[in-house]
């Protein structure tokens, strides 16, 4: 999950999380990362049960669906993604917009994404499916647990929107032979024990030629600081827990995780919190939420 502005004003303790930040010298925070576990250590020592899937994690999946009544209260426990849906969802947009080459169709027109098939994986109550397929996307929403999957046909059901949500995994989908113009994947990698392989089977519901969409958290200092201490300890945005830091991903993993995917090197954003403001929106900086789409060649 990605963080969100605070119900009321607490601003003067994100700035001094973030202060803290910039006292440790953080830039990209690269010198500082080594007093915390690497990514290979940590996943060597909390690799998945056995006879889990290196794809999914039970804890989290159950984590998740205990809070599916939860989903479409702006205020609740998922208020955090309900205030970065603008901005993800401009991305989601002009990405889909740009490599489809739908410039022109698109212009002043609200269903802008018309005839693109799009798999939302890890859908959870459908907060990214609704406005994908009020776009005009023919959209199927996947999550492994079945109360998400209620929850958002529930809620789909009440907005007149027809979306073909399932409760399963992508290698199911993956071994019925489907394939979709878009992959939707945002802020599911941090929670999965090897986003490798589930970047590998996301790939392969991916057409030739088609694109995939994804969002998560990098692994800097600068990131424990503001996404764990600041999000879950001291702002109390999201549960403590939430987020394991040592599977933040950094976006030269991502990178390579893609390639070997059989995917194009991805394009970045950075997703950044002014707390001046109370906005979120997109640009350079990369250093906690990032966002990424990678093509698979035709």
């Amino acid at each position: 999950m990605g963080l969100a502005p605070p119900r009321k004003r607490p601003h003067h303790r994100l700035t001094g999380v973030l202060l803290a930040t910039r006292a440790a010298g953080c830039n990209h925070c690269g010198g500082l990362d080594s007093f915390l576990p690497s990514r290979a250590n940590s996943c060597m020592q909390q690799g998945p049960p056995a006879g889990t899937p290196a794809t999914l994690d039970s804890e989290e999946i159950d984590r998740f669906a205990r809070l599916a009544s939860q989903w479409w209260n702006a205020r609740g426990k998922f208020r955090a993604l309900h205030r970065i849906g603008p901005a993800r969802l401009g991305f989601l947009r002009d990405a889909m917009i740009c490599h489809f080459d739908r410039r022109e169709a698109a212009r002043g027109a609200l269903r802008r994404l018309e005839g693109l098939s799009v798999l939302d994986v890890g859908c959870g109550g459908g907060l990214i499916s609704e406005p994908l397929a009020r776009m005009g996307a023919r959209v199927t929403g996947l999550d492994p647990a079945v109360e998400n999957i209620e929850a958002a046909r529930r809620h789909a059901a009440g907005q007149g929107l027809a979306i073909d949500y399932r409760a399963g995994r992508v290698e199911e989908l993956a071994a019925a032979g489907r394939t979709f113009d878009a992959v939707v994947c945002l802020e599911v990698l941090e929670h999965v024990p090897d986003p490798g392989a589930f970047l590998a089977a996301c790939a392969n519901l991916v057409r030739p030629g088609g694109l995939m969409l994804m969002s998560t958290l990098n692994r800097t200092l600068k990131a424990y600081l503001f996404a764990i201490i600041g999000g879950e300890y001291v702002l109390r945005w999201l549960p403590v827990g939430t987020h394991q830091w040592e599977r933040f991903i950094t976006p030269d993993e991502l990178g390579c995780y893609l390639r070997a995917a059989g995917l194009d090197a991805p394009t970045i954003k950075g997703l950044i919190y002014d707390p001046l403001a109370d906005v979120w929106s997109l640009g350079a900086d990369t250093d906690v939420n990032y966002l990424a789409c990678a093509a698979k060649p035709a």
